[in-house]
């Protein structure tokens, strides 16, 4: 069984939401990924998304753009991260995703991609420019070596979110609110709405992402769905404090793992 489906069914037996945490990989160099990454895990983050690099990524806000360039300008490359997952894995055995773009994983070539990602322990992939009708592209491959293809759903996929969710693996990608990432201090959308249409159809849990920056949100957010993710205001705290960053972005993901159990 993939390593997010286990995460997901002990979160439920034990009654407690997931906390997804996101950090750019190679910001501010991949020592430092590592350290975090641990870092988060022993401070309660139940799944991470490390970020591939991207020279265009689209999706993204201005905190993740500059994080980007910081990896990019630092050479960054997708083998140096397979390298670290490695160095990683010999510590733990929690669920990690890379968060990427397609052309990167074209670029690399789809099956070797995906080859390694089963080899050296990731469990699943976001890929935010994929249109969901388009994910052929990778589906065949992705389930071949075991991977899950996390299916992406916001306010803006109206009548196409019920088909989305039904046909998801892993968890389902709850976009907050239509653009970009980054910190927001309010959320527009009707999430009543919005993960009602979700819960008629998903088969899998859903975790909600995009803005989400303080234990007090993540506790609200907490009620619509099975987990939170956050991202841009850990991206944030890795930007202020470089390669001293790790001790912090602990503290912050105890302060969010606390305030989704109490």
């Amino acid at each position: 069984m993939n390593r997010i489906d286990k995460c997901f069914e002990k979160l439920k037996a034990e009654g407690r939401k997931a906390l997804v945490t996101f950090i750019t990989a190679g910001d501010p160099d991949m020592t430092a990924t590592e350290k975090t990454v641990l870092a988060m895990f022993d401070a309660g983050a139940d799944i991470i998304e490390l970020g591939v690099p991207f020279s265009d990524p689209i999706a993204e806000g201005v905190t993740i753009q500059r994080s980007s360039l910081r990896s990019l300008s630092g050479g960054t490359t997708l083998d140096h991260i397979f390298a670290s997952v490695d160095n990683i894995r010999k510590q733990t055995d929690k669920p990690l995703i890379l968060m990427m773009y397609l052309n990167t994983i074209f670029v690399y070539g789809t099956e070797k991609f995906f080859s390694l990602c089963r080899e050296k322990g990731i469990d699943g992939v976001i890929v935010p420019d994929m249109p969901y009708e388009e994910r052929e592209e990778i589906l065949p491959y992705a389930e071949k070596y075991g991977i899950h293809n996390i299916n992406l759903v916001s306010p803006a996929s109206h009548d196409r979110i019920r088909r989305i969710a039904a046909d998801s693996k892993g968890f389902l990608y709850c976009v907050s609110s239509n653009g970009v990432t980054g910190v927001r201090s309010e959320f527009k959308t009707d999430f009543d709405e919005f993960f009602g249409i979700i819960r008629e159809s998903a088969g899998c849990p859903c975790c909600v992402g995009f803005g989400i920056s303080s234990p007090e949100q993540a506790k609200k957010m907490s009620a619509y769905c099975d987990g939170v993710i956050v991202g841009s205001a850990i991206v944030r705290i890795m930007e202020q404090y470089g390669s001293d960053a790790p001790e912090k972005v602990a503290e912050f993901t105890s302060a969010l793992s606390g305030a989704l159990v109490e």
